[in-house]
């Protein structure tokens, strides 16, 4: 087992939710050595080409990473992997929720990005923009990202690198749905949110006090001074703990493990869709890493 590849309490984790290595009339290629292999990738930002022979060709590499790309499958083992089970609190449902903008490598920019998917569906993961975005620094994208109370990740969207925070909040928590072991619904509802002021906006906290998620987040100076200007009209400041909010950081932590992987730190993947498997696969790798660690 090579550094950075999966241990074998990981493998013997991830391994049922895998399709059969037989089917449909044809063999895969040994799932954990393609695996390993698109790790290798993430781990070293280094181009498919240059992948080691230990791993097998970089074309299967490649593909698989597009083929469970199309049928979810990297989300379904993500689901799989959160621990459902509330009793332990191995789910922690105070979430932080920040973003970070990548650089985009030039090898990026190939994929087309005007219109949708063309008629054929030859590029059935066509998007509009492709989620790259132009700064004085050149090409950028941005990750939105929702960890819980450890800093493990619960969803993530990906947006052009101008796109401002506050408006993704919502989507982030629309996007979470984790399954209990047993009976019962899905659980949806954090009960509270962390976040900076970026995201502290009147009709957020509106937002959130309908779902009845309480939100901790400074008021920026402008708010203020327009609440204070209005006189007893301005109403109450709304309520904040400072020591509530220090417990933000496990997001800015999160994001430090996932920019571990240089191809997350840099992106070069044309297609956001791809970009977005392999911050799921990181994701995995996270919470396989805290679960076992917490197990005997």
């Amino acid at each position: 087992m090579g550094r950075g590849e999966l241990t074998e309490k990981a493998w013997a984790r991830i391994e049922p939710l895998l399709p059969p290595v037989e089917s449909g009339g044809r063999r895969w290629r040994d799932h954990r050595q393609v695996i390993n292999a698109i790790l290798w990738k993430l781990r070293t930002g280094a181009p498919w080409r240059d992948l080691p022979e230990r791993y097998g060709p970089w074309k299967t590499a490649h593909e698989r990473l597009r083929i469970w790309t199309a049928d979810g499958t990297w989300e379904t083992i993500l689901d799989q992997v959160v621990v459902k089970d509330d009793s332990v609190g191995n789910v922690e449902w105070t979430f932080s929720i920040d973003s970070s903008s990548v650089r985009a490598h030039q090898h990026s920019a190939g994929a087309r990005k005007k219109g949708a998917a063309p008629p054929d569906g030859s590029k059935p993961f066509a998007v509009e923009g492709e989620a790259l975005g132009r700064s004085r620094g050149g090409l950028t994208s941005k990750i939105h990202l929702a960890v819980d109370g450890r800093g493990l990740p619960m969803s993530v969207i990906l947006t052009a690198g101008q796109a401002g925070d506050n408006p993704q909040l919502l989507p982030l928590l629309d996007q979470i749905a984790v399954d209990r072991i047993g009976p019962g619904r899905a659980r949806t509802r954090p009960e509270r949110v962390l976040a900076d002021k970026a995201y502290s906006h009147p009709s957020t906290r509106a937002a959130l006090r309908a779902r009845r998620i309480a939100f901790t987040s400074p008021e920026r100076i402008d708010q203020i001074q327009r609440r204070r200007a209005k006189g007893s009209r301005g109403g109450r400041p709304p309520a904040f703990d400072p020591d509530l909010y220090r417990g933000r950081n496990v997001v800015e932590r999160c994001f430090n493990r996932l920019k571990q992987f240089r191809a997350l730190a840099t992106r070069y993947a044309k297609r956001v869709a791809y970009y977005r498997s392999e911050i799921i696969i990181a994701a995995i790798v996270l919470w396989l890493r805290a679960d076992l660690q917490d197990t005997p």
